[in-house]
């Protein structure tokens, strides 16, 4: 007889984390890729391109960090003007050094919005792709878009 497994919460929160944590253990400045038009991303829209912002999250450039399980949170000076930045986990598309663009990207969100393109259940979440020294996380299965969404893409930023 077969066990019936709960579903697992996500692992991006823990991997953020982590991955801050070691890029601040290496004396570098954690970055974060965000989707900016996530539900509920709460970023400066004016520093925003082809829908994505990078934002350093140095103790230093960065006031009340949290980085929750559902949500991530600080407040920032952007152009001098003091912003509270929230986001849920699930737009961050990746935390990397400024310095050597060593971290992690993780695949294309799903909105919760979204509906699956099959019929046929999801039998396990992609697989995130860990970026070498070159910074790129190229290979990484990205997920089904919903039909009629042109979803955000992700691109390199040096």
């Amino acid at each position: 007889m077969k066990q019936q497994l709960e579903p697992m919460t996500s692992n991006k929160p823990y991997l953020i984390r982590a991955f801050y944590e070691w890029i601040l253990d290496n004396q570098m400045t954690p970055h974060l890729l965000v989707d900016a038009n996530y539900p509920a991303a709460q970023v400066p829209l004016e520093f925003v391109t082809n829908g994505q912002i990078v934002l350093n999250i140095l103790p230093s450039a960065v006031h009340g960090l949290v980085i929750g399980n559902e949500w991530l949170t600080f407040n920032a000076r952007f152009g001098g003007i003091a912003r509270e930045i929230m986001l849920p986990t699930e737009a961050v598309l990746g935390i990397f050094t400024r310095e050597t663009q060593q971290g992690m990207m993780f695949p294309e969100p799903v909105y919760p919005d979204a509906e699956p393109t099959s019929a046929a259940p999801v039998a396990a979440a992609p697989a995130l792709k860990s970026v070498g020294t070159s910074g790129r996380g190229a290979g990484a299965p990205a997920p089904d878009k919903p039909k009629g969404k042109g979803g955000p893409t992700l691109k390199v930023i040096k």
